[in-house]
């Protein structure tokens, strides 16, 4: 007779929790890092809300998503940055290439063509906007990418110099690679990937557009990304 291995049969769990269309879009729109009412992400999945509550159900049981009440309004968002990870690693493993559907509309292809350019994954920039950035730490000295990412001495100064807070506190590393799914490289993630990111929409260097994750660096952060970084606004664009 053959045992069962409890760690297949929770691994076996929850990739029936992510194997569902809806379910995923849900995870997928949630790596934006914010919270969303059961009848936005209804919306989004093009679900009725009674369905799309079933599902949440599933995936709040599950341990993938969090839930938060305000009145009559209840929401959720991704349980932490692990469940994040998870997401945007298997999203990577699909890629670009086998999302090559042609865009039923001008508005859906501008809108992929935005989140390509630039992004928040879950709580730190993707897209081609996050691996600018995250080459141009790596060409200066700042981050180290030879035996996976670590801040450099010189780049601990630099977060300091920039007014960049890293709150170290937890397990959660101070610098990851993060596989992006458009670009295929990694890029900046970990304490180090969300505090950037934090402090880029809080100093206004990036704004979010449309309803998506999408992002689009300011005026204002060409010229702090060129003034720190070297970054050339053109690559921004």
């Amino acid at each position: 007779m053959t045992t069962r291995d409890p760690q297949a049969t929770a691994l076996a769990r929850l990739a029936g929790l992510i194997a569902d269309e809806t379910r995923a879009m849900c995870l997928l729109a949630l790596l934006d890092g914010r919270a969303w009412t059961a009848g936005e992400l209804a919306r989004h999945a093009g679900v009725a809300d009674s369905t799309l509550s079933e599902h949440l159900c599933r995936l709040v049981a599950g341990g993938l998503l969090a839930e938060e009440r305000q009145g009559r309004h209840r929401y959720v968002r991704l349980a932490d940055a692990r469940v994040a990870q998870l997401v945007e690693d298997l999203a990577a493993q699909v890629g670009p290439a086998d999302r090559a559907v042609r865009p039923r509309s001008l508005r859906e292809s501008s809108a992929g063509s935005a989140m390509a350019r630039g992004r928040t994954c879950y709580d730190h920039l993707a897209g081609r906007l996050g691996i600018t950035v995250t080459d141009a730490l790596t060409a200066r000295g700042l981050l180290e990418q030879e035996t996976g990412f670590a801040l450099t001495d010189a780049g601990l100064a630099w977060f300091e110099a920039a007014g960049i807070g890293l709150e170290r506190r937890g397990r959660r590393p101070l610098a990851r690679a993060c596989l992006d799914w458009t670009e295929r490289r990694p890029h900046l993630a970990g304490v180090a990937g969300a505090a950037l990111c934090r402090h880029a929409l809080d100093a206004g260097w990036c704004v979010r557009i449309g309803s998506e994750r999408a992002v689009k660096v300011t005026a204002t952060g060409e010229r702090a990304l060129f003034d720190l970084l070297g970054v050339d606004a053109a690559a921004l664009r």
